[in-house]
């Protein structure tokens, strides 16, 4: 029994060991020559060792297993209605079925919190909501009288930001408005990287930018080059920026590089939709010319191809990695789309007389939204969310002094954009290349540089002249403007305008006047 237990959690220690490949095992550190290095290294593989054993043996506390659809004999889990579906439910679980009619301002777009908790919903003619839709308690509901082309919640549900008509707005969950970002012009699609504190938006311009909502700076401006773009979404894993163009390409941004990272051409129409899924592998994208595809974005390799009959006009892919696919007035659910090629879909839902705008699956629930042009709708999805929630990653029932926490230590152990990079792995490796190579690699730098400069002459440093001290003097200077400086740069000037006349006249050939 003891022999059964250590290989089960031996097996379960693997899920949870760091992705290093084998470059920090015993072999590796005893190479180390410098001492403390080798330390720091041996105490920051202990660390992670140690955090993996106790995760895998608190997997026990686990007590919530996924649960799907199961079907007997020649039935199909597709033909099962959500009608059907909510006479078999218990009173909780049926409140998750349920339809918001809201016939004058739609399409409507929305977006969850990160606990699943909150949703707020965006209507294309001026509508905004939020809601606690668990409670069903409202928020806020206000009409900012002007288009509405996207929303989006930033860290916790006290604050989201909707993309009107010519700028971006800030709200807080009062619907009170507390910033308006004037450079955000004409946006289309809007994002939020909850761990660097960066909003991210793209429009009919064609820039992407990135605005840090802590400090609020403008990070950084890249121009995509082609064209207006209206489809965006976020690698979860790596925080690398997917956006859709009207050529069927799929970019790849960095905030760290004024061009793609990758450019990957997809479908031979434009790109309608995107999604990837939680662990950064996979890639949905549906495109003009009826087709959806599958990638793997590891290899940047297509797994699998479906057709659609209609354009699929918005992409989904659950914690569990279910991918929901909104095409005209259907949603389609697929189960295992990743591994296999499915011939028959999960779960079939259709919304008569109207047209999917937003799908999104709800985290750690069992259930989709989706806005439509005549309201907003919600149906069960089994085995869609993850059961077990990490409450200090994202608590459904956190409490005000536990969410004012969170943000604190959110804000403490905030990322810095220039980390953003596509293998985030790479952070923390050893350099491998020889001490010859780095030798010769810095000697073949130094002669490039020296080329390029001409002659290099080596030159005595004044002593004393360049103190902590005096550079910060002569940086506090810079501003000061008093009589004695201007005359003295006067002089200085003078003296130049002197030389260069000089140089000038020694350059020319004598005449016969001289």
């Amino acid at each position: 029994k003891l022999i059964m237990k250590d290989s089960l959690l031996e097996a379960r220690i693997s899920k949870y060991v760091r992705p290093t490949g084998g470059k920090l095992g015993p072999k590796q550190l005893k190479k180390i020559k410098n001492r403390k290095l080798k330390g720091t290294l041996e105490r920051v593989e202990n660390y992670s060792q140690e955090a993996a054993h106790k995760a895998a043996s608190h997997e026990l506390l686990l007590i919530e297993e996924p649960g799907y659809l199961e079907a007997e004999g020649i039935e199909k889990t597709f033909n099962i209605t959500q009608n059907k579906l909510k006479e078999q439910l218990d009173e909780n679980s049926a409140k998750k079925i349920f339809d918001l009619k809201l016939t004058n301002f739609g399409p409507y777009s929305l977006d969850y919190t990160r606990n699943g908790r909150h949703m707020v919903i965006g209507g294309r003619k001026g509508h905004l909501i939020t809601r606690d839709w668990l409670e069903n308690k409202p928020g806020c509901e206000i009409h900012v009288k002007e288009t509405v082309r996207d929303v989006k919640w930033l860290h916790n549900e006290l604050f989201f930001a909707a993309a009107q008509k010519k700028y971006v707005f800030i709200y807080d969950h009062n619907g009170l408005e507390i910033h308006r970002l004037k450079k955000h012009i004409e946006v289309n699609k809007l994002e939020f990287l909850p761990y660097h504190f960066l909003l991210v938006s793209v429009g009919n311009a064609g820039w992407l930018k990135y605005q840090d909502t802590s400090t609020g700076k403008l990070v950084a401006e890249l121009r995509t080059k082609l064209g207006g773009c209206d489809t965006m979404v976020q690698n979860p894993w790596n925080a690398i920026i997917n956006l859709g163009h009207a050529n069927g390409t799929v970019t790849l941004w960095s905030p760290n590089m004024s061009a793609p990272l990758v450019k990957m051409l997809t479908h031979r129409g434009p790109v309608k939709a995107i999604s990837v899924d939680h662990t950064g592998n996979y890639m949905a994208t549906s495109g003009l010319d009826g087709r959806l595809k599958l990638w793997d974005i590891r290899t940047y390799k297509p797994l699998q191809e479906y057709f659609t009959r209609t354009p699929a006009s918005s992409l989904s892919i659950s914690q569990l990695g279910l991918l929901g696919v909104g095409w005209g007035p259907h949603i389609t659910v697929w189960k295992d789309a990743f591994r296999i090629k499915q011939k028959s879909p999960y779960m079939n839902h259709l919304q008569p007389g109207t047209q999917i705008q937003d799908i999104q699956f709800c985290p750690y629930e069992d259930a989709l939204g989706f806005g439509h042009s005549y309201g907003v709708s919600s149906i069960l999805i089994p085995g869609s969310g993850e059961p077990n929630f990490d409450s200090l990653e994202a608590n459904p029932y956190q409490t005000k002094k536990q969410r004012q926490e969170a943000e604190v230590h959110s804000l403490l152990d905030k990322i810095q954009p220039e980390m953003i990079m596509l293998d985030p792995t790479f952070i923390g490796n050893i350099d491998r290349t020889s001490k010859e190579i780095q030798e010769k690699e810095r000697k073949e730098q130094e002669e490039e540089e020296r080329a390029g400069e001409g002659k290099w002459e080596p030159r005595n440093k004044a002593r004393g002249k360049n103190s902590s001290l005096r550079r910060y003097l002569r940086k506090k200077q810079k501003n000061v403007i008093d009589e004695r400086r201007m005359k003295i740069t006067r002089i200085e000037q003078e003296r130049k305008a002197n030389k260069k006349r000089q140089k000038e006249t020694d350059n020319k050939p004598p005449t016969a006047l001289d």
